[in-house]
Formats: structure tokens, C-alpha cells, sequence
């Protein structure tokens, strides 16, 4: 965000909002462009072989480890979950690549 203010000559001394400078520069939303991402990223591991590590979900965190005080941490599973509850996907359209690019896209504005 600094450098699209500094491409435009503002500093955040000119308390102009953020949502304003990335209309001005055709910037899409940050949160939808994370969204995105993690998507994408979901999209990978599903294509993956079913003996990978990743895809079996091997890799977690260890068992014998206190948590700590206070609300649970946001997995990334449940992460992947609202996003497609969001975006009203079904997680087997993933398989297909062309298919899984077009559907997580977030057009610039």
C-alpha cells in the first residue's frame, strides 16, 4: 500500500482511504486476493498424488503440546472451508485445472 501511495504522491499524513487509492490504481481487494491464493494454493495439493505427505494430511502438529490460552488458532482447513463455502465451490472441481483457475479468479477492477 505505501508504494501505490507513493506512486500517486500521497503520504498517509493526507488520511486519504486506502479503498480510494486502489480504485484510482485498479487494485483488487487484498482479502479477496488472499482468498485467492490459499484457493489456488488448496487447488495444488488436491491434484497431488494421494500418497503425498501433504495430501494425506501426515503433516499436522504436534500432539503433545500445550495449547494456549484463549480461542483456537483458524486452521488452514478451516480456512479452505469458508472460502469455498464463500465462493460456493465444490472442493472436487479442484482436480481440474483449467476449470479450478477460472473458478477462484479475482478480476482486477
Amino acid at each position: 500500500m505505501r508504494m501505490l501511495r507513493w506512486s500517486c504522491g500521497h503520504t498517509g499524513r493526507d488520511r486519504i482511504r486506502n479503498d480510494d487509492i486502489r480504485d484510482r490504481f485498479g487494485v483488487a481487494p487484498i482479502e479477496e486476493k488472499i482468498i485467492q491464493h490459499r484457493l489456488r494454493w488448496f487447488g495444488h495439493l488436491q491434484r497431488r498424488s494421494p500418497e503425498a505427505p501433504m495430501h494425506t494430511g501426515i503433516i499436522r502438529h504436534i500432539e503433545n503440546t500445550r495449547r494456549g490460552r484463549g480461542r483456537p488458532r483458524l486452521t488452514c482447513d478451516e480456512a479452505v472451508k469458508r472460502d469455498l463455502k464463500e465462493y460456493n465451490v465444490p472442493k472436487e472441481w479442484a482436480s481440474d485445472r483449467s476449470t479450478w483457475k477460472l473458478v477462484i479468479y479475482v478480476p482486477e477492477p
